[in-house]
């Protein structure tokens, strides 16, 4: 997935209200950008950040900035736009890069399914059993190397999980793409002490038949690209 256009330099002042932030330019000027991150943004939300952001020349949107990569101190790259991984996966798909989906011929994005939800993609092939594909933006890492989901409470993430586990009871494939937005992560493990429900309702969804994938990216000022699969730790491998 390629930018639309260059992305810009610039350093955050502050990011506030969740969609907010208010950042300096490489020549001094300083603007509000959108923020398209609804989550706690741990690790990426204090002033002096390294941001990149993408601007906009559409009349119809008030902030002509769109806040989309961070940089860390030691150069690692995040990508902050939960919007993205759907974008990303889906080339994936399309490019046949994700393994366990490859056979399937036909992809279509977001289509209603269960109770008032949409799946981010349905796939679809001869003598094959549907395939409901949920994909989750990862972005927070406390420990070095390890990747973690959710970073705060997510009540629609763990309906996700169960509307996946209704999928599987009615004879479909369901699977839970994690996609890492980090290029410093080689594990991906849940972060139950942020939200025991979301674990509570992995483990069901798991039991139920619900499979798990975890993908890293290549990030750069250019564009995100999937890379190879990630190992999600167990529990009782994180104890």
């Amino acid at each position: 997935m390629k930018f639309s256009s260059p992305l810009h330099r610039a350093t955050l002042i502050r990011r506030y209200k969740r969609f907010l932030a208010d950042v300096c330019l490489a020549d001094g000027t300083k603007v509000t950008a959108h923020c398209p991150n609804p989550g706690s943004m741990i690790g990426m939300r204090d002033p002096g950040l390294t941001v990149w952001l993408e601007k906009n020349d559409d009349p119809k949107k008030k902030l002509k900035y769109g806040w989309r990569l961070a940089e860390l101190d030691d150069a690692t790259m995040v990508g902050v736009d939960t919007s993205l991984p759907n974008r990303i996966v889906g080339e994936a798909l399309t490019q046949k890069k994700i393994q366990p989906l490859a056979k399937y011929a036909n992809c279509r994005p977001e289509v209603k399914y269960s109770l008032n939800s949409r799946i981010d993609f349905l796939l679809s092939g001869a003598e094959l059993p549907d395939a409901y594909v949920e994909v989750k933006s990862v972005t927070l890492s406390r420990e070095p190397g390890i990747a973690e989901f959710p970073d705060s409470v997510t009540a629609r993430g763990a309906k996700h999980l169960g509307d996946l586990s209704q999928m599987v009871a009615q004879g479909n494939r369901a699977v839970m793409v994690y996609l890492v937005q980090r290029t410093d992560c080689t594990s991906f493990r849940l972060a139950r002490d942020l939200d025991p429900a979301y674990s509570d309702a992995f483990s069901g969804a798991k039991a139920a038949g619900v499979e798990t994938l975890c993908y890293g990216t290549q990030i750069t000022p250019a564009g995100i690209v999937i890379t190879n699969p990630l190992p999600i730790q167990t529990v009782s491998d994180t104890a």
